[in-house]
């Protein structure tokens, strides 16, 4: 256990961190999961720029890698243009 007040602090903080990136990561992941299972394209064409921004987000704030967000957002820009 922690010695130090200053400790016990960040304790706090990076669960506090840690909650909400995940809740992010996954409200993201369901997300792509969703546009990557419809097969409209007029429905994905409208999802697509929500996701893109999404994984945005998730890279500018380090919650997912700067080149991870870049595969994602090719995979899904072959999905919709396949479509």
């Amino acid at each position: 256990m922690a010695n130090h007040k200053s400790a016990l602090k960040r304790i706090r903080q990076s669960e506090k961190k840690r909650v909400h990136n995940k809740y992010y990561a996954k409200t993201t992941r369901n997300a792509i999961k969703a546009l990557h299972s419809t097969s409209d394209k007029e429905e994905a064409t409208k999802l697509y720029p929500e996701v893109i921004s999404m994984i945005d987000k998730l890279a500018k704030n380090n919650i997912i890698h700067k080149n991870k967000a870049s595969n994602l957002k090719s995979k899904i820009t072959v999905k919709v243009n396949s479509l």
